[in-house]
């Protein structure tokens, strides 16, 4: 039988590129979100409504699909809302996944859960899967606590992917990511202000979505970190989307993480070593300039995902 292999979160960027490339593997794709479905392409696999947070639901849905695969892409990820919003947060982000794993037990799926390098402090990245999680916000504690939650939820079959400031562009997207805001700050020509302490490794959505892929394909367990492969600070990713779409960045203000204020502590320097990735899973992201030029191809066509699925 063809694998069945169900989203949570499918209306989100990583949501509608595991759809995208899923579809055109050998399996049957099943896409989950709240609301109503807003991926242009509509051939190729079957959406349903369904919010995580309602057990029952999720349980109904599981006994009526069985999915051999789950990955949950579904979550709250704006840190300082996370903040001002704890029992939201802890609803999605945590409870949520109690109800999925419960979920999984009777069909025995193998879950594939997202989380973050804000389960990390900053004080010594770039990091590996070994490395020890102590997070400083109420957003990386949610995600610790997930995981905590996958792990110890007697799954035979269990993944964790955490993964960093994940960039793209999708159809009718309800948040943006720091790449199209940084174009469109450039392009407004008003002061901005980048905070320059804070050092990542960005994410291209379609690496990320292929390297969730070759988890679920490959049926890999355990952790596995999936970023893009160059580091930098944040004020350098907006310098280097400056340079890509040609635009002048003299109204670019670099500022510290202190004097931001953000409501959130950030950890300064995460960022991850891709080696058990790329030994195991074969995982080979591209680099940032090469994950800027796809972007910039995609919104020329007037394509989020797809050139020749649009109004499908």
């Amino acid at each position: 039988m063809v694998p069945k292999i169900l989203i949570t979160g499918s209306n989100g960027l990583l949501g509608q590129k595991l759809v995208h490339h899923l579809v055109n593997k050998q399996v049957e794709v099943l896409a989950t979100s709240k609301g109503e479905n807003r991926i242009a392409m509509k051939k190729g696999y079957r959406y349903l409504p369904l919010d995580i947070t309602d057990k029952e639901a999720v349980m109904q849905l599981f006994r009526n699909e069985k999915p051999d695969t789950v990955i949950n892409t579904a979550a709250m990820t704006n840190v300082d809302a996370c903040e001002q919003e704890k029992a939201g947060c802890r609803l999605l982000n945590v409870t949520a996944v109690e109800h999925l794993t419960e979920a999984c037990k009777p069909e025995d799926a193998h879950l594939i859960h997202l989380s973050t390098d804000f389960v990390f402090d900053g004080k010594a990245g770039p990091y590996t899967e070994e490395d020890e999680p102590a997070p400083l916000s109420f957003y990386g504690q949610s995600k610790l606590d997930s995981e905590k939650i996958v792990i110890k939820s007697g799954l035979t079959h269990w993944s964790i992917v955490r993964t960093i400031i994940v960039y793209g562009v999708a159809d009718a997207m309800s948040r943006s990511n720091i790449v199209l805001w940084a174009k469109a700050a450039l392009e407004s020509g008003k002061e901005i202000r980048i905070v320059n302490d804070q050092f990542r490794t960005p994410t291209l959505a379609e690496d990320l979505a292929e390297g969730c892929a070759r988890i679920a394909l490959q049926k890999a367990k355990g952790i596995y970190h999936l970023s893009g492969k160059d580091f930098m600070s944040i004020l350098e990713l907006v310098k280097r989307v400056a340079t890509a779409y040609q635009l002048p960045w003299q109204q670019i203000h670099p500022v510290t993480s202190d004097q931001l204020r953000q409501t959130a502590a950030r950890p300064l320097k995460t960022g991850f070593i891709l080696d058990k990735a790329r030994r195991e899973i074969g995982y080979n992201p591209h680099s940032f300039e090469e994950g800027l030029r796809l972007l910039a191809k995609q919104t020329q066509v007037g394509s989020s995902l797809n050139p020749h699925a649009s109004g499908q």
